[in-house]
């Protein structure tokens, strides 16, 4: 599967299935993608000196297997209606 950072995908299982988001960063090696405000985690953070502490909510990773990309799917039926 070709993703790249800035598509466009589809969530196909999980918590957050139907959603659209954009690909935020990409773990080639784990084969695992970051999505826009999907599969959001609490963090508690201990306060320091340069920030404060609290709970913060992030994105986390999810497995590319449940993704589709969304953009390719747009350029085939294109390319399918002119022939």
């Amino acid at each position: 599967m070709n993703l790249k950072k800035g598509a466009q995908v589809k969530i196909l299982s999980g918590k957050d299935k139907g959603k659209i988001g954009e690909i935020l960063e990409i773990n080639r090696k784990l084969e695992k993608i970051k999505i826009k405000s999907i599969n959001m985690i609490k963090r508690h953070t201990k306060p320091t000196k340069e920030n404060k502490g609290g709970i913060i909510s992030k994105e986390s990773f999810i497995h590319q297997s449940n993704v589709k990309n969304i953009d390719e799917k747009k350029t085939e039926k294109k390319l399918a209606g002119k022939k």
